[in-house]
């Protein structure tokens, strides 16, 4: 496949980077007030480029003679040398999955830069954001991008630092502090197991190459494939090959960074960041890093059923879990992250039941609607200045713009036709339909409680009574914020309409989309239901929501205070992670490691205080010294030959 036509894809990750460099360097003394400007130019042109070389891939000499993608390698820097047939590149890949997801990486994060140029104005640190969001950009779009597991590992570490630095970013808060830091920390555990699982199955394939590893590992690969699926040979351990050991270690470090159950404790927490910042790690990025790197890795995962069914039930409970948790929060934000841990679920089992397609096509759909409703939100929150929903209501007369776009929003992600997240959730639930009817069942009680809880937002925010708010008379928001709204809500409306089975599948080669018949009557009746309950509920100033919660008791405020998971998780570190292991560690090093090097350092001291006259200075004590080794060495001579 000719490489030429992709060389521009090389400036698609490089153009945020200097964006970067520049102001990290130079923006809070030169560029101030030009830093949003020049950051937001740069990563425009990288999603230009992405999109260029999008249609020119799948559009014009993308798909070969057969009607199969191939997949091409461009940079090609030679890096590391380990033997005659292994060693480490530089690359970028080129193929359908890494074009899509950098189109999407390269477009939400613009939309967020544009949004960020209003909502963010006036802020001291302006120059700084900026920088951040380029790092964050630039570390994303080279992960999607990287052709080699290590690479793609260097990158996942760089995208953990760089959301570790925008959640972070009003240091002067401690809420913020202490989420950035548990984020950090949570996924941190997590890449380990994702660097062990690099280590295994680099090591049993004797390469890192995305493409040569699947090709060794993978079904119809060389011998080795076959014998490491057979438990009990010399290529497992404790009855389990090494290949599902491999891969189950590296769907570890992608729950992390997806913040699936029960890695999730992180991502609610990470909202003291900047609410566009939450738009960009919620949508297209960062927490489907973990879906995108098990679609990445497929065809081992498929090879693997016993590790795909660990992907299916921990994707299903990812789902319904937060779903459930988010129809007790009152934080919009809180209420919108934890609907973003619920539809990485979604797309996490849909690639445990074989739907490869249909799992990327919500990931694709997902991107639109979920920055959109974060963006809305940052409205919103620069409106009233509360995030709690007690403190709005009524706000569709003042925020007209906000409202609409939020409705869409809204509807995409309870799969209402014909909004696209209906297309997307559509496939997912016939793929579950096929493979685990009780996984369809969890997948279609989670859709009606997303559109319940999706709603009951909508109307506690636009509804329900007369906002305080109603006095001001300013406008809704700068065109900055409100341009990046419109274009996201067109996407969430009819992106779905997008055949992009034509585009995405397993093999490469261009599909058909699926037909809907009656399969669809079951989920959009229980979305119906669930909007219909939230109305009656949330539609207008009532006591109804204080008797529910009051009917349910017990589950209601289980639920409420996240089944308590969080506290269990800081029950395991205090108690038994610090008690039992890092306090005899302590000591450990303490009075074991350092004393001995104490010990040492003391016995030294000793040695040289006990000889430091030797060398004091004194001409006298030298003569000394001579003659007295003079005739030391005369004394020795003639007892040696007399």
């Amino acid at each position: 496949m000719p490489v030429a036509p992709y060389l521009l894809i090389v400036l698609v990750p490089l153009l945020p980077l200097v964006g970067f460099v520049v102001l990290g360097l130079f923006g809070r003394r030169y560029l101030r007030a030009f830093s949003g400007l020049f950051a937001t130019g740069l990563v425009f042109l990288s999603t230009v480029i992405a999109l260029s070389v999008a249609y020119d891939y799948y559009f014009i000499s993308g798909a070969g003679p057969d009607s199969v993608y191939h997949s091409a390698k461009v940079l090609n820097i030679h890096w590391l040398s380990f033997g005659p047939d292994f060693s480490i590149d530089m690359d970028l890949l080129v193929d359908p999955i890494s074009v899509m997801m950098a189109v999407i990486v390269s477009l939400i994060s613009l939309m967020v830069h544009i949004f960020s140029l209003g909502y963010m104005k006036g802020e001291e640190r302006y120059a700084t954001y900026y920088a951040y969001l380029s790092l964050f950009t630039f570390s994303m779009l080279g992960l999607v991008l990287s052709a080699n597991l290590l690479e793609t590992y260097i990158f996942w570490e760089l995208v953990g630092c760089s959301s570790y630095l925008l959640i972070g970013f009003y240091y002067d808060r401690p809420a913020a502090v202490a989420a950035a830091k548990k984020a950090f920390i949570v996924t941190r555990f997590a890449d380990l197991g994702f660097l062990i699982g690099i280590l295994v199955l680099s090591f049993q394939a004797q390469t890192l190459d995305l493409r040569n590893l699947i090709q060794i590992l993978g079904p119809g690969g060389q011998s080795l494939a076959d014998a490491l699926l057979v438990p009990g040979n010399k290529g497992s351990f404790l009855g389990i090959s090494a290949l599902s050991w491999g891969l189950t270690l590296v769907f570890i470090g992608g729950a992390g960074k997806s913040a699936l159950f029960p890695l999730h404790i992180w991502l609610p927490d990470a909202m003291e960041g900047p609410t566009p910042v939450s738009a960009l790690i919620h949508a297209a990025t960062m927490v489907v890093a973990g879906v995108y790197l098990v679609a990445r890795l497929y065809p081992l995962y498929t090879a693997t059923p016993n590790v795909a069914e660990i992907i299916l039930w921990v994707g299903a409970i990812s789902a319904f879990v937060p779903a459930v948790i988010a129809c007790t929060q009152t934080d919009i934000k809180r209420i919108l992250a934890y609907s973003t841990l619920s539809q990485i679920g979604y797309m996490m089992f849909a690639l445990g039941a074989s739907g490869f397609t249909a799992s990327l096509f919500h990931l694709f759909t997902h991107a639109f609607f979920k920055a959109l409703l974060f963006l809305c939100a940052g409205v919103i929150i620069h409106r009233v200045h509360s995030n709690e929903m007690k403190d709005m209501g009524g706000l569709r007369r003042l925020l007209p713009v906000t409202h609409v776009c939020f409705l869409i929003a809204c509807l995409a992600i309870a799969g209402i036709p014909p909004f696209s997240g209906f297309f997307s959730k559509e496939e997912i639930l016939a793929v579950a339909w096929e493979n685990n009817p009780f996984i369809y069942a969890i997948g279609l009680v989670t859709s009606g409680l997303t559109a319940y809880y999706m709603f009951r937002l909508y109307f506690s925010v636009f509804w329900r009574k007369t906002p305080a708010h109603e006095g001001l008379h300013h406008g809704e928001a700068p065109a900055s914020m409100k341009i990046p709204l419109i274009i996201l809500a067109i996407g969430a409306a009819f992106a779905g309409f997008i055949p992009f089975s034509r585009f995405i599948t397993p093999d490469g080669r261009p599909g058909e989309a699926p037909a809907f018949g009656l399969n669809v009557i079951p989920p959009v009746f229980i979305a119906l239901l669930g909007i219909g309950i939230a109305a009656w509920l949330y539609g207008k100033e009532s006591n109804r929501p204080e008797k529910a919660a009051k009917a349910l008791r017990g589950l209601y405020t289980f639920a409420y205070h996240k089944f308590y998971i969080d506290e269990i998780w800081l029950f395991i570190t205090k108690k038994i992670i610090f008690n039992l292991i890092g306090r005899p560690a302590a000591w450990i090093d303490r009075n074991i490691v350092d004393g001995f090097m104490n010990g040492l350092a003391s016995a030294t001291a000793g040695v040289s205080a006990a000889t430091k006259g030797v060398q004091s200075g004194k001409v006298q004590d030298y003569a000394w010294f001579f003659f007295m080794g003079i005739a030391g060495l005369a004394i020795l001579f003639i007892y040696l030959y007399t």
